[in-house]
């Protein structure tokens, strides 16, 4: 009788033991054939690369700045998808059923999301404001609803992280977010580009004569004979909320050297940062910098720019070479903004990689062009392990200072140029280095909020 409970019992056991071997295989198998399948974000990738002596040159054309830029990005493999035809669900609505104990680690959520790999699918609640209506922000040579161009289907596409949901941007809720906080914008005219794209999706492109021009706070006045004065800054009453711009194109403190004579050359600090974020940081709780197409001989000459090092003439010729200028330059504001965080604990710091711009058959002034009104046609995603503005990504590394990598991903977008549409553009030179507004740009600052 004892026997026979021992071998009954051993037989239980072994049958439990059979049953938890089938469960788990049941499950794995389950986990392997549906718990996500990566084909809705990955589809059929395909490798592009670039030419191994090619070059991208980055330059406008507008009449905001006249001269050529080169700019040369290491090669790199960039994995890109084909065009979506629409959208995936956001990671978050896929439905499937854990248990309570794996929740946390099989939620999306739970990843760290890197905003620089995703897929760009079509969305027809875009763009987020009118061209026609943002007026009171938007400069009328960005704006392409004003222009000849007819095709508009760039403005309906929004970008879709690889391992996140980007929330999505709504002026209201993002200003109430920015309660009593400055977000401030420094550097060239593609910053200035993502500061007007700010203020058309802070007042959902609405007119809005609350609104405060707060310039005069920030020292931006037009100087007599000046085109536009060097920045603006609004304020949203409702919220305290204030967005400006300076400009900064280089980065570089300007100093100069004889204040008596109007025609007086300047040093350029290569190892300073400029004079308006030294003085006015601690105001600042959102800081976004961004440098790049400026960093060429015609521009320092014809702004009668010197390099200086140590506060003298520089003479390290291993320096004086343009891009190792702007890589010294970039490593140093950003090693110097670095030291000043601790001291700022409100201070959230953006360093912006550099924007690509798409000339195709010749550069900006030997007819190159960018005419194509075909989205994504050369793919839709990217999936890389690395930033494709490898002198902003050096930069940030090791620092507190966060890297707002959109190279990529803009890359995928030539046909948002303004291109031969520009209101101002010289006839037969078209602009492939700034975007139509509302496009491209606007996702630079969706992932920007997305960060804060």
């Amino acid at each position: 009788m004892r026997l026979g409970s021992i071998n009954g019992l051993r037989c239980k056991q072994l049958k439990l033991v059979v049953l938890a071997f089938f469960m788990i295989f049941i499950l794995w198998k389950w986990e392997e054939g549906t718990y996500y399948n990566t084909e809705n974000l990955h589809p059929d990738s395909l490798v592009l690369t670039r030419p191994a002596n090619s070059r991208f040159v980055d330059q406008h054309t507008s009449s905001e700045e006249d001269f050529p830029s080169v700019d040369s990005f290491p090669d790199s493999v960039v994995k890109v998808e084909k065009q979506a035809t629409g959208a995936p669900p956001p990671l978050s609505a896929v439905s499937v059923s854990v248990d309570v104990a794996d929740e946390k680690e099989a939620s999306p959520s739970s990843k760290e999301c890197n905003h620089r790999n995703g897929i760009w699918v079509s969305d027809k609640r875009r763009p987020l404001y009118s061209g026609f209506g943002c007026k009171q922000w938007l400069s009328e040579s960005w704006s392409c609803r004003l222009t000849q161009r007819i095709d508009f289907d760039y403005e309906q596409f929004r970008w879709q992280p690889e391992a996140c949901e980007m929330p999505e941007f709504e002026a209201s809720q993002f200003l109430r977010r920015m309660q009593d906080k400055t977000i401030a914008y420094v550097g060239d005219s593609l910053g200035r580009q993502m500061f007007q794209s700010m203020m058309c999706m802070a007042t959902s492109g609405e007119e809005r004569e609350d609104v405060e021009d707060v310039g005069v706070e920030y020292g931006f006045i037009l100087a007599p004979g000046a085109k536009r004065p060097d920045g603006w800054a609004y304020r949203f009453p409702s919220t305290n909320t204030t967005i400006l711009y300076h400009w900064s194109s280089t980065l570089c403190d300007l100093e100069p050297l004889n204040s008596s004579d109007p025609t007086t050359s300047y040093a350029m600090h290569l190892d300073r940062p400029p004079a308006f974020v030294r003085d006015n940081l601690h105001r600042i709780h959102v800081l976004v910098l961004n440098t790049g197409h400026h960093w060429n001989r015609g521009k320092l000459r014809a702004n009668k720019w010197e390099m200086y090092l140590g506060g003298v003439p520089n003479n390290n010729r291993n320096i004086a070479v343009i891009w190792k200028a702007k890589n010294f330059t970039i490593h140093s504001v950003v090693k110097w903004l670095d030291t000043q965080l601790p001291h700022h604990p409100h201070l959230k710091a953006f360093y912006r990689s550099i924007s690509p711009r798409h000339f195709f058959n010749g550069d900006w002034n030997t007819g190159g062009s960018c005419d194509s009104t075909s989205p994504l046609a050369k793919g839709s995603g990217i999936f890389q392990n690395h930033s494709d503005d490898a002198d902003a990504e050096g930069a940030v590394m090791g620092t507190r200072v966060k890297l707002l990598d959109i190279t990529a991903l803009s890359r995928l977008r030539d046909e948002g140029h303004i291109s031969r549409y520009s209101i101002k553009a010289t006839q037969g030179i078209q602009d492939c280095l700034h975007w139509c507004l509302p496009g491209v740009p606007d996702t630079w600052n969706e992932i920007l909020a997305a960060q804060l």
